[in-house]
């Protein structure tokens, strides 16, 4: 008798739409704006030879260059493969399967949903209002339940930041009820927004950051989970015994050096003055509808014909992330800030086809 074996999986992962993360969606580009990575490598050398063995759990040198930097003690530090296994972990720690939720506010990142239904966990969902900012009452009238809240700050796919009183008042009606994740992946484009320092103070405030943006190393995959010492012993807890391997430390290690750090502000002042210059090119382009505003390495943009305009671009190798799936994104797509160079050939692009449709 053949073994059916998709009726041995999970009802809930049989249903399952997987994230479609850029590469899974594929193109065969040259000129790729839509994962919202540093447009050019960053070259490092592996100093550390030790394969034979197995990397420490928590790599010391990565914790407290990390802690360092973020200005907080490394005993508020876990690193993790990607913020994506934050995300995860901090489920897998405070979630019941079956009992607790989470909740989260679209149009944001797609994994929440996803890590949440993977592992059966009832996630909630609270539509931001126009200006993509918090509907708080709303919010408040769906907490019952809820463990954890997942907020992005500046807002993937938006760009925007949440307002600091309304994180306040979220943090206030969560306390002693549920965990307050903010999501600051592109933190590093407007440093002056984190909440790092709200630590001592809210001790059910969590912060996922990541070296994929702004450090130029999404190919690394090594995220950062920020929150006071009780959390971190509860994630250490569920971590896999060896999150990060040997290269992926040392690479870390090297990136958070103070070289490492001037460099990566050096590469987030060159992309915030390509994102100036594509602010200022954009709305003189008749396809273009509007342009929102971006604390990010990317813009979202909404189009006349979105569907020809990406599929135009996509033909000529520049690749774009169609947004129209999220709620209230009809006609976006969100363009990651490339090269100059690459900025001037879809901006030329672009023109050619307002050209073509006039």
């Amino acid at each position: 008798m053949s073994l059916n074996i998709e009726a041995l999986a999970r009802a809930n992962v049989r249903a399952l739409t997987p994230y479609q993360s850029a590469r899974r969606l594929g193109g065969n580009g040259d000129v790729w704006l839509n994962a919202n990575e540093f447009p050019l490598p960053v070259p490092f050398e592996l100093s550390q030879q030790t394969l034979n063995r197995y990397p420490e759990c928590q790599p010391k040198i990565v914790i407290e260059r990390y802690a360092a930097y973020a200005g907080l003690t490394p005993e508020q530090v876990l690193v993790s493969r990607g913020a994506d296994e934050g995300i995860e972990l901090l489920m897998r720690a405070f979630c019941e399967p079956g009992k607790d939720a989470i909740l989260f506010c679209p149009p944001t990142y797609g994994m929440y949903s996803v890590s949440a239904e993977t592992i059966g966990i009832e996630y909630r969902t609270v539509a931001a209002l126009d200006d993509w900012q918090l509907n708080l009452p709303a919010i408040a009238d769906q907490l019952d339940g809820v463990k954890v809240v997942y907020m992005c700050s500046p807002n993937n796919p938006t760009g925007n930041l949440i307002n600091p009183d309304d994180i306040r008042e979220l943090l206030e009606m969560t306390a002693g009820k549920a965990l307050l994740v903010a999501d600051e992946a592109y933190i590093e484009f407007c440093p002056e927004a984190t909440l790092a320092g709200w630590l001592q103070e809210y001790p059910h405030l969590v912060i996922l950051r990541t070296l994929s943006k702004a450090f130029a190393l999404a190919g690394l995959r090594c995220g950062f989970t920020l929150a006071n010492k009780p959390v971190i012993d509860l994630l250490m807890k569920v971590i896999a015994p060896y999150p990060l391997a040997t290269p992926v430390a040392d690479v870390a290690g090297q990136a958070l050096s103070e070289q490492g750090i001037a460099l990566m502000r050096q590469h987030v002042a060159e992309l915030n003055a390509n994102r100036a210059w594509l602010f200022e090119q954009l709305p003189q382009i008749s396809v273009v509808q509007q342009v929102f505003p971006s604390e990010t390495n990317y813009i979202l943009a909404r189009f006349t014909d979105s569907p020809k305009v990406f599929k135009t671009l996509w033909d000529q190798g520049i690749i774009l992330r169609d947004q129209n799936k999220n709620p209230g994104l009809a006609g976006c797509l969100r363009i990651s800030i490339g090269t100059r160079k690459e900025c001037e050939r879809l901006i030329a692009a672009l023109q050619a086809l307002s050209v073509e449709q006039a």
